[in-house]
């Protein structure tokens, strides 16, 4: 199964790519594989890293939201389009 991970990164220390990596690795651990979006590089514009996201989010089965999601423009954007594409919407304890 392929999980995309969705959450804020906007005005977070290090674009919250601790938490990024730390719900990867578990669901990885779980056998599924994560997409990402904090393996990107920097230097994109929102927009260019939104059309990015939405690629793999199409690619995806289920999609894990962060805790604090809904602070997030693109967060909550990914989930509306999941919600739209039917996957299944799983959150982190306390989102």
């Amino acid at each position: 199964m392929k999980v995309y991970i969705a959450g804020p990164m906007t005005g977070i220390d290090g674009f919250n790519r601790y938490e990024f990596f730390k719900a990867a690795e578990e669901i990885a651990l779980a056998g599924h594989i994560p997409l990402n979006p904090a393996v990107l590089p920097g230097g994109l514009s929102e927009a260019d890293y939104m059309r990015v996201c939405v690629a793999m989010l199409q690619c995806a089965d289920r999609v894990f939201m962060l805790a604090e999601w809904q602070s997030s423009q693109g967060a909550k954007a990914e989930y509306e389009l999941a919600v739209k594409f039917g996957l299944v919407i799983l959150f982190q304890e306390g989102a």
